[in-house]
């Protein structure tokens, strides 16, 4: 009888990061819809957390998502006032793949029986990582 024996998984990240961005998203302009959708996210964010006086009173007319186009310097960068991410939240959502912390939010929202008040977009984790 043969003894069973275990060995660890190995797996280049990268190379499967990658792989998995480019079967999910076939046009590589999809990362701008990508970004856009996670400031959303951030402004909606903002928004339920001073409808429920986490944060003082949010003015919605002032939340706002602006591009801006660097062509010298040929970037192109997303800019939003919504809330942020602290180091350890960035470090959970954009340090481990397939994190979503909006997709969290989300089910946070639905087991407060809150879900109609914002419309999350983000779900999946992968969207950061398509820029």
């Amino acid at each position: 009888m043969e003894e069973s024996m275990s060995k660890p998984f190995k797996a280049e990240s990268r190379r499967l990061l990658d792989l998995m961005i480019h079967s999910i998203y076939t046009h590589k302009e999809i990362f701008l819809r990508e970004l856009i959708s996670n400031a959303s996210d951030a402004l909606d964010k903002l928004y339920f957390m001073s409808l429920n006086d986490e944060v003082k009173e949010v003015d919605r007319t002032g939340l706002s998502i602006r591009i801006h186009v660097d062509k010298e310097a040929r970037t192109l960068s997303i800019v939003d006032n919504g809330v942020g991410m602290t180091s350890e939240e960035m470090e959970d959502n954009l340090g481990t793949i397939a994190k979503s912390g909006s997709f969290d939010f989300k089910q946070m929202m639905d087991q407060a029986q809150k879900k109609d008040e914002v419309d999350i977009i983000g779900q999946f984790g992968v969207g950061f990582y398509s820029a």
